[in-house]
């Protein structure tokens, strides 16, 4: 694909949640997630590669499921002659198609697979920028507190169960990516600006980390321990992989922080224990990433280990790990 082909279809996706943050009826939301959808394929394709093909492929067959689903529950909830039962249940089928198309627990069992077939440049914006959209629409509905809690809890569960067994650093992402997501749906009922101020966080988070693994073209776990690194590099892995799993100071810690406050404030203590162990768990599999990468020492030659500088990204990379929400939380007490 030449580069102005690239750069017209990345400008079609902004435009395409452009629309849907812009829009006040759910028809043109949804005629914006089509445009997000369509634009979207074009990027994930590369050439001479069978593996992207098939993200293709499962990916737009559970998009358009999704679509088929929030187009139904479009009509019917336009219908006038329909009661408030058939309403809510219309609701709560939109609500699912909503999340099948963001890859929210339990309709995630796409995301891991098309994440693992794609290269890491897609799987950004499929982590960040694609969430944008769904959320949005989300955030326009009503939904039961009891609901939000119950999807927040299963999500923070299949995303802490998923991570343990893989060996796949792109399917570690995935499920991280599921957890986040279900923390994003819980501080959402709370305050919108809170799951906008989340979703930046995690964007800045995943996009540093993806900077890295496709620096070094990192696969999979055991490349971690094979991969030679200065030691400032060490040191941006090991703060990054804290900062997703949410360790304080850094800065993954903060958003998370937010949440708990909010669910202590309206007393919902079980919902806040899930989460909190969920993330134990998701902090395991990162340290066991981190492990290794620092604790395990390996017999190297001299003669293949290369001296390098540190960049100024490593350096960037780490303060704003550490420093900014430092900062943050001296001016939050």
């Amino acid at each position: 694909m030449k580069n102005s082909t690239k750069y017209l279809f990345y400008i079609m996706l902004i435009m395409s949640t452009i629309i849907v943050m812009s829009s006040n009826n759910w028809m043109s939301m949804w005629m914006g997630m089509e445009m997000n959808l369509v634009t979207f394929m074009p990027i994930m394709f590369k050439t001479k590669n069978n593996l992207s093909s098939e993200s293709m492929m499962m990916y737009f067959l559970t998009q358009a499921m999704g679509s088929m689903i929030m187009l139904m529950s479009i009509l019917m909830m336009n219908n006038m002659f329909m009661n408030e039962t058939i309403m809510y249940n219309m609701t709560i089928i939109m609500l699912m198609s909503i999340m099948i198309k963001m890859g929210a627990a339990p309709m995630h069992s796409w995301m891991p697979e098309v994440m693992n077939k794609m290269n890491w440049t897609s799987n950004t914006i499929l982590m960040t920028w694609q969430k944008i959209a769904p959320m949005i629409m989300m955030s326009n509905m009503y939904i039961n507190m009891y609901i939000i809690s119950t999807i927040t809890m299963i999500g923070t569960i299949i995303g802490a169960m998923g991570g343990l067994n893989q060996t796949s650093v792109r399917k570690i992402m995935a499920y991280s990516s599921i957890s986040h997501i279900a923390w994003m749906i819980m501080c959402m009922k709370f305050n919108n600006e809170m799951w906008m101020y989340y979703l930046m966080m995690y964007s800045m988070m995943v996009v540093m980390m993806t900077i890295t693994f496709n620096k070094k073209s990192i696969m999979y776990t055991n490349q971690m321990m094979l991969t030679n690194m200065t030691n400032m590099e060490k040191m941006n892995y090991v703060i990054m992989f804290m900062s997703m799993g949410g360790m304080p100071p850094t800065m993954g810690f903060l958003p998370k922080w937010m949440v708990i406050q909010a669910t202590m404030n309206m007393n919902m203590m079980f919902t806040m224990t899930v989460m909190l162990t969920t993330t134990l768990m998701t902090l395991f599999y990162y340290m066991r990433m981190m492990s290794t990468n620092i604790m395990m020492n390996i017999s190297t030659n001299k003669w293949n280990l290369k001296t390098k500088k540190s960049s100024n990204t490593q350096m960037s990379i780490l303060i704003m790990n550490i420093l900014l929400p430092t900062l943050m939380l001296m001016t939050t007490f």
